[in-house]
């Protein structure tokens, strides 16, 4: 006999609150209002903060992208004319770089780390802002972080020792991730990993505190630093352990069906962006990484004849310009989309697009010469004054870097400098 259990929501609800039933099932619930109901004491919840970064391997053409005139009274460029109805929930960015950072293609290795490729054995870059902020704020949901492509495994998240994470590609299997239950005999294999995890760091803990007593003090604060990532890693397998025996959210949507064809560029990123806003509503997740690559063949768009990696190596040939612009044209009118999308869900403080940073840039400011300089950056969302146009140096770039650190710290992390970041970025204000 199931048994009823009412809430009074006087209590303040903390984030791993779980409805339990007489069988000792239990279910974690999502993010809630009434988590935050304004109560005596001052540990009162805020609604939490997530990154988006959405990544162009072939960039954006600058011409059709920046506005003219900078500020707030900015003409709409082409690619933003059917944006005006979010006008004031996006701000688009022009003379920004990341600074000694080259390569062409190569550095999309650096677009969310802004740090540069070494070469040969030292070919690594360092920890990604979506890695940085999962890693000091993603124990809350059950997935720290997401990292997508539209195409193959390749991604421009990073650890902090420079290896890459491997992209899903696959909106289908992400929706099973994220929404369907393991069987039992996967969760127990899934507990059976952790275990074995736990059990492996206990071990390394204790030969640390035995070796430490022996070293000299360089090297106990080498060990230290070494233990301090044992005990990281440790808390993760401990979350790893809890988040096995919790069931996934329930939600309306279908399984969604795989596009075949490798050349449906926008109908590849329109499905994607579906299920990253499935997956920041449920609070399955809060920090995504969602890589766009270039693909070589036909884009199935009207008026486009010739491959979209093609075309983006225009050498200004008026042509290709214009078959360029109809592609990038719609993957902007898809991102806005998303935008649209995020701000239709209400939160207690706000939309959920008040409360998601979403980036848009590519590493490439004009891929006809593998320029890396003046990337193209939109940036919406996250609880900062929009609708403007911030333009800096074309020929001496601010560094986008600043960007970054802005966004680590509205996100709650208190740092002061990200890779080469000389301060928060200019005119980008809190709401």
């Amino acid at each position: 006999m199931s048994r009823q259990v009412h809430f009074n929501f006087g209590k303040k609800l903390n984030r791993r609150t779980v409805l339990r039933s007489t069988a000792g099932v239990g279910m974690a619930i999502p993010w809630l209002s009434a988590m935050q109901k304004a109560f005596a004491g001052s540990e009162q919840p805020k609604a939490p903060k997530r990154f988006v970064a959405m990544t162009l391997g072939l960039g954006l053409h600058a011409e059709n992208l920046n506005p003219e005139k900078a500020g707030r009274d900015y003409k709409p460029s082409r690619y933003l004319e059917k944006l005006q109805d979010i006008r004031d929930k996006y701000t688009v960015v022009s003379g920004t770089s990341h600074p000694d950072v080259s390569g062409g293609h190569r550095a999309e290795a650096s677009l969310l780390s802004a740090t540069p490729m070494g070469k040969g054995a030292q070919a690594r870059t360092t920890i990604s802002i979506d890695q940085l902020l999962a890693k000091h704020m993603g124990h809350h949901t059950r997935f720290p972080s997401l990292v997508l492509s539209s195409s193959g495994n390749n991604s421009p998240s990073y650890t902090e020792n420079g290896s890459m994470i491997p992209a899903e590609s696959s909106p289908a299997r992400l929706f099973m991730q994220l929404f369907v239950n393991d069987s039992p005999e996967e969760q127990a294999k899934q507990l059976h990993r952790a275990r074995q995890g736990k059990s492996i760091m206990d071990l390394v803990a204790e030969d640390a505190k035995s070796l430490s007593r022996e070293l000299g003090a360089g090297d106990r604060d080498r060990l230290a630093a070494y233990f301090n990532s044992v005990r990281e890693l440790e808390k993760r397998m401990v979350e790893a352990e809890q988040w096995a025996h919790l069931p996934k959210p329930k939600i309306d949507a279908k399984k969604p069906i795989d596009i075949s064809n490798p050349n449906d560029f926008i109908g590849r990123q329109r499905l994607m962006s579906d299920m990253i806003r499935l997956a920041l509503s449920t609070d399955s997740t809060r920090f995504v990484s969602f890589h766009l690559g270039g693909s070589g063949g036909v884009v199935p768009i009207e008026g486009v004849d010739e491959g979209y990696h093609s075309l983006s190596h225009h050498g200004l040939d008026e042509e290709k310009l214009e078959q360029l612009a109809l592609i990038e044209t719609a993957i902007i009118h898809a991102w806005a989309d998303f935008l649209r999308g995020l701000d239709g869900i209400q939160e207690e403080e706000g939309s959920l697009l008040e409360n998601t940073s979403v980036l848009l840039t590519s590493n490439l400011g004009n891929a006809s010469s593998h320029d890396n300089r003046n990337m193209p950056v939109l940036f919406a969302g996250g609880g900062f004054k929009h609708g403007q146009h911030l333009a800096f140096d074309k020929k001496n770039n601010y560094p986008l870097p600043n960007l970054f650190l802005s966004v680590l710290q509205q996100s709650g992390l208190e740092v002061d400098q990200f890779a080469t970041s000389t301060g928060t970025m200019r005119g980008l204000e809190a709401a």
